[in-house]
């Protein structure tokens, strides 16, 4: 494995490329609907992929709401990739076989596994009521793992893999402890859909989740889909959500499951916190992360990945030396560009010899400085027209890897409350911005990203850290105009490289801060009104609060 990455551009075409799977006729078997009845007397149906020859196989198993049966040539994503020719969005090559955001059996079967996609409840040949990102996900997933399990052709070990939907479930799943499930791989998933893509700090996502419910009510096979009780409650009353969260059924704190969990920084409003947040909490003493800056999907079916995977499968499920254990827990991308980035390993993360460091704002002149101001100032603007900046160049090289915090004292001159949509840019020595995959990995965004309704402001002082705030959310304070509150709004994990004569600037407006491709504007800011403004220096130090990696001797494996 290659101690860093350089990053060379790499011209790719922005398509997905179908590789021919006729060479593996004599060698897979497809056994398209094989029925499995879970504990409710439902019928499940599991599309099947195994080697030819006879024997005992580990498993591979992925819970779909999107079509176990519908391959690559129905993704709806192959046709609506960024068409920027500045651009690198990487290309993805998969068989015909190839569940959306599953694994390719075309790549696990010749290497001695089982693979077995399952139609969620309600969906393609599963009987049932639809039911996604329920409990009822979990108990079936359950089941099935257990089913895949006992099989004859199974050795007993099931492992489970995929992307979005198909991590979420198996944070879902990891949390009733299986006895089949014996390793995860949640490819950017997400553990508290209410914090990590319904309300980002209180702030209503308007985008995404109508996208979505639409997307998986046209796959159902009794549509409309009945709403999970957390999207029927969609921005009505945030603070009337608290007892279902409460409620959560995925519980990563209570798995034991090993895991390899992917974050990405390139998918802020979406997968970022969630991955690194289950990654935090399982009670697995056998976990590693993979984080990348990249494309989601060229990243997930890429030869660095798949080698990734397949070491850790090898060892949890068929026992073999593989070098798992030897390797360091953590596999870091550090970006300099849009596709300059490296590679190394850490132990843990966050990264233990972090030096968390307080940059001040000065209103006065737009500065983010060491030492907080003397004097008082104000920066104001126009939220639904404007923002404040505040820059800082750096006078050598600067390695900034991990969570970021930002401390302001805020009002606004109309209204009750405020939205403030953070985010950190970089520019090079020549003044030019420079870009990062965004949100879904195919959009120009900024480092980092961070969200606050100023109502939701109260903490969670028993989870929250300096480097990252909770929200309470069961306790919403309303302002009044001209009334002067201070806030602490969290900015996702990020990793990302400074040259010397380069810059950070910090800006914070009351509109998000790019609108996707396909899906504009993803956030509400009705709230907005009148003129909003920081207040820096004297007895109000707004502050930047950013973890500076120091050098160490890189870790290699």
């Amino acid at each position: 494995m290659p101690e860093s990455t350089t990053g060379a551009a790499v011209e790719l075409n922005n398509t997905i490329h179908v590789r021919d799977v006729s060479s593996l006729a004599d060698e897979v078997i497809v056994e398209p609907d094989v029925g499995v009845i879970v504990r409710d007397g439902t019928r499940l149906s599991t599309k099947v992929f195994r080697p030819a020859t006879a024997g005992e196989y580990p498993v591979v198993l992925v819970l779909t709401a999107y079509g176990k049966d519908l391959g690559p040539d129905t993704y709806p994503e192959a046709a609506d990739y960024a068409e920027d020719p500045d651009f690198d969005n990487g290309v993805i090559v998969v068989s015909p076989w190839t569940t959306w955001e599953g694994p390719d059996p075309a790549t696990w079967v010749p290497e001695g596994y089982a693979v077995v996609y399952l139609d969620v409840r309600g969906y393609h040949q599963s009987g049932g009521d639809a039911s996604v990102l329920s409990p009822q996900d979990a108990e079936d997933f359950y089941d099935v793992i257990e089913w895949a399990a006992s099989q004859e052709w199974s050795n007993g070990n099931v492992g489970t893999v995929g992307v979005s939907y198909l991590a979420i479930a198996q944070w879902a799943a990891a949390g009733l402890n299986p006895p089949g499930l014996k390793a995860m791989i949640p490819w950017e998933g997400q553990t508290d859909s209410f914090r990590e893509v319904l309300y980002h700090g209180g702030v209503p996502e308007t985008s995404f989740t109508k996208f979505w419910l639409n997307r998986v009510n046209g796959l159902a096979n009794t549509p409309p889909l009945p709403e999970h009780e957390l999207f029927a409650m969609l921005h009505r009353d945030p603070q009337a959500m608290t007892g279902i969260r409460e409620q959560q059924f995925i519980r990563p704190e209570l798995s034991e499951v090993p895991v390899l969990v992917a974050a990405t920084w390139s998918d802020h409003g979406m997968h970022t916190r969630g991955s690194f947040g289950g990654f935090a909490q399982t009670s697995a003493t056998q976990k590693w992360l993979f984080t990348h800056g990249q494309p989601k999907w060229s990243t997930f079916y890429g030869p660095e990945a798949i080698e990734c995977q397949q070491q850790f499968f090898d060892h949890f499920l068929k026992g073999d030396d593989s070098g798992l254990l030897a390797r360091p827990t953590v596999r870091l991308e550090v970006r300099d560009t849009l596709t300059e980035r490296a590679v190394r390993f850490e132990h843990e993360w966050p990264i233990a010899r972090t030096e968390y460091r307080r940059w001040y704002l000065d209103g006065a002149n737009g500065e983010l400085v060491v030492e907080p101001p003397a004097a008082p100032a104000v920066a104001s603007y126009a939220p639904l027209t404007d923002g404040a900046t505040f820059t800082v160049t750096f006078d050598e090289e600067t390695e900034l890897t991990g969570h970021m915090t930002l401390r302001l004292w805020v009002s606004t001159t109309e209204g009750t409350d405020m939205d403030l949509f953070v985010g950190i840019r970089k520019f090079d020595a020549a003044g030019d911005e420079v870009h990062f995959y965004a949100k879904a990995g195919y959009t120009k965004g900024p480092v980092a990203q961070g969200w606050l309704r100023v109502s939701e402001r109260a903490l969670d002082e028993e989870r929250s850290t300096e480097w990252q705030p909770v929200l309470r959310h069961d306790y919403p304070q309303p302002i009044s105009p001209q009334e002067i509150v201070p806030v602490d709004i969290e900015i996702l994990p990020s990793s990302t490289r400074f040259g010397a004569g380069e810059s950070l600037q910090l800006v914070v407006q009351g509109t998000d801060l790019f609108e996707h491709p396909a899906l504009g504007h993803a956030y509400s800011h009705e709230v907005n009104q009148g003129t909003h403004s920081i207040y820096t220096g004297g007895d109000r130090a707004s502050y930047l609060l950013l973890p500076h990696i120091p050098a160490a001797n890189t870790v290699s494996v």
